[in-house]
Parts: structure tokens; sequence; C-alpha cells
């Protein structure tokens, strides 16, 4: 497999309507020189039929890689992700996130060594969730808050995410004062950063778990980036069956990480 500029990780559990959506829109991104991986936590089968039917017609390079149902496991199938990846650089993001076409250029644009992008996306409600269709994303009518309204989104702040003046989002990234994190939906950094602290902590379900792996970056001196108005993805409505606490594991790993200052786990890529 020859080497990509960028590998996009997308991380996907039993949302084939929606991750058509989000496949969709890598096929009208600027910049072409990426692979996909799909990092797949168990889906049935129709998520499958759905992959294969659309690697029939796209010239996207996508790998689905799959495991087992036993609850969540996003972390180890995300630490195979990382394994497969035929690039030095990662962008790691979720298949209820539809990428605005400048989407992979803009982390490339703006990649730095020994530095992680913290994006940002816009949250959409049901109806324009369900609205959204192959047209609308080619055309990136999508991205337009005018289009998002008439369909029946509602006007907040967060509309400003949506500029694409190079100046606003820009000074906007600069005076945010939400943290720079490892947020799974739209980070990127350099996969050796990843290898070094042995990827994510395989013990960690649901809760937290991309904090943590950023948490160890930051210990180990990689610095965190905000570009949340720079580099944008729509994150489609979805209901939350978890609860939004961490639960005692993966809270009692995190201060571990914080207080000792965890660089690398022993419970990651190399632990197999």
């Amino acid at each position: 497999m020859r080497p990509y500029q960028a590998t996009v990780i997308i991380s996907t559990y039993n949302q084939p309507k929606w991750l058509e959506k989000v496949l969709w829109s890598y096929e009208y991104q600027t910049f072409k020189d990426f692979e996909i991986i799909i990092a797949d936590d168990g889906s049935e089968k129709a998520t499958r039929d759905l992959i294969e039917s659309f690697k029939e017609t796209s010239k996207l390079a996508i790998n689905h890689i799959w495991q087992e149902d036993k609850g969540f496991r996003k972390t180890k199938i995300l630490n195979q992700a990382i394994i497969a990846s035929n690039s030095e650089y990662i962008i790691f993001t979720d298949g209820d996130c539809i990428g605005r076409n400048d989407f992979v250029q803009t982390h490339l644009q703006l990649k730095q060594e020994n530095t992680a992008l913290s994006g940002g996306y816009y949250k959409l409600n049901l109806n324009v969730s369900t609205k959204i269709n192959k047209t609308d994303i080619e055309t990136q009518n999508c991205f337009k808050f005018k289009w998002l309204e008439a369909q029946g989104q509602q006007k907040d702040f967060k509309s400003n995410k949506l500029s694409t003046s190079k100046f606003k989002t820009k000074f906007l990234d600069a005076i945010t004062p939400t943290k720079a994190t490892f947020d799974g939906m739209n980070v990127s950094c350099y996969k050796h950063d990843l290898l070094a602290v042995n990827g994510f902590d395989e013990r960690m379900s649901y809760g937290g778990e991309d904090r943590e792996i950023g948490e160890r970056m930051m210990n180990n001196g990689v610095k965190f980036k905000q570009v949340r108005y720079s580099a944008i993805c729509l994150h489609l409505y979805h209901e939350r069956p978890y609860a939004q606490a961490e639960n005692s594991l993966n809270s009692e790993i995190r201060k571990i990480t914080k207080n000792k200052k965890i660089v690398k786990t022993e419970f990651g890529i190399d632990s197999k």
C-alpha cells in the first residue's frame, strides 16, 4: 500500500445512513491524497453492505476494519486503525460528522510538528440531519447557514463556525475560551505522537477515552492548537444513550494520568 499525505480515521457503530452522508463528504474534498479507515466497533451487516456498495462506485481508498460487538470497545478498534494507517498524519472523526470540502486540506495546511489540532463541529437537529442529501453535500449548501435555517436549524453564536472567512475564523480560534483537547469528532496529529504514548488505553469504555490519550500526549510535550472555527464538520443528530458522566474506571485512569503525568499506557497498541 502506497503512503498517503493523510489518513482519515472514521469511527462508527450501527449508523449506516449517517455514515453514507459522511462518506459522500469525502468524495468532494479539495485535497485528494488521503485514505479513509473506517474503525467499526461491531456494527451489523447493514453497515458492511453500505461500505461495500459505496466502494464499488467511489474513487476513495477505503479500508473497513471491524471487530465483534462485545460492548463499547472503541479504543481497541481505533488502535487497530492507527496500526493500519499508511500516512504520517492522522485525522480522527466520527461516522456522524460531515466534513466540509476543505476539511482535510485545512488540517494539513495547519499541521505543525509536536502539535495536535483540535477542530470544531456544528450540531444539527434531527430534521435537518435527515434532509441533507448527496447534492446538498456536493454543492456545500449544507454548510451555508441560510440553507440550514430554511430547513429548520435555529441560529445561535455557534453558527459562526460555518464562516469561510479566514480572517474571521483565525480570530475566533484565537479568542475562544474553549480549551483545545483531543476530541475524537475532529482532531489531527502526527502518527509518531500517537505511537509515542502507545495509542488509546484499551481499558477505557465510554466517557473521556479520547481526552485521556490527549492528556498523555500533553504530558509528552505535544501542544494542542485550537482550530474549532477553521476545521469544520457538521454533527448529525443522534440520541445519547450513554450517561454523560464518565464511569468510575475511566475517571480513575484519567486521575492517575494527570497526577502521575503518565505518558505511555501499558494497555495500548503494543500490549497485544
